[in-house]
């Protein structure tokens, strides 16, 4: 039978492994602190930054659409005109209602029959005048058939007085069935224009006697003498 070991042999191989797991552990500790600083004051890394490269590409405007021109006007066409007829007719328009006929509240549609057409009277035909009777003809008379009711007044001029003009001035006179002058012209000068002037103007004085022909008076056609002498 073995003798039992000593205690304090057996006591000390206890106390150095339990020293050096003390040590491990210190230094698990020391290293756990280190990185843990480490951590802590290390400066922060920023993420690398990918660099995209920037496309450019030129767009071309958009074209604007072509408006189509517009179409052509249509032809106008023409109302058919109405036919002329001999006599337009005469459409008899109905009156118009007064302002005191239209009431303020809007009526409702009736269904009464609608008008009848206004009635066109015809114009009745231009009642024609009958001819004028044709004039009488001219009757040619000769000087001395011609009658006077009252004779024309004789003035000499007095230039022509002192100037010693005297003639007779024949004269062509128209007048009507009347007895009035219608026309008077000198026919055969008296040799002095002033005389021939003043046989006008006296002829214009005068009245005359229709001349009857057939019992109807007729006007008629003749020459007038007018003399102009100076007193002796």
């Amino acid at each position: 039978m073995a003798a039992p070991a000593p205690q304090g042999l057996v006591a000390q191989p206890l106390l150095s492994r339990e020293l050096k797991w003390g040590a491990a552990v210190l230094m698990l500790l020391a290293h756990a602190a280190a990185l843990w600083a480490l951590l802590q004051f290390a400066p922060p890394v920023k993420p690398a930054m990918t660099v995209v490269p920037l496309m450019v590409s030129m767009v071309a405007p958009a074209q604007e659409k072509e408006q189509p021109p517009p179409p052509p006007p249509k032809p106008m066409k023409l109302a058919p005109q109405p036919r002329p007829s001999k006599a337009p007719p005469i459409l008899v328009a109905e009156a118009a209602p007064t302002a005191d006929s239209f009431v303020a509240m809007r009526p409702e549609p009736s269904h009464e029959p609608s008008p009848a057409p206004a009635q066109v009277l015809e114009r009745a035909p231009a009642l024609v005048a009958p001819p004028a009777p044709p004039a009488p003809a001219v009757k040619q008379i000769a000087p001395s058939a011609l009658r006077y009711l009252s004779e024309p007044r004789m003035t000499v001029p007095l230039l022509s007085r002192r100037l010693g003009e005297s003639g007779i001035v024949h004269l062509r006179i128209l007048v009507d069935a009347k007895g009035r002058l219608q026309d008077a012209s000198v026919k055969k000068s008296s040799g002095f224009e002033r005389l021939d002037k003043q046989a006008l103007d006296d002829i214009r004085s005068a009245r005359f006697t229709p001349h009857i022909e057939n019992g109807q008076p007729v006007p008629v056609e003749t020459t007038a003498l007018l003399s102009y002498e100076l007193d002796r």
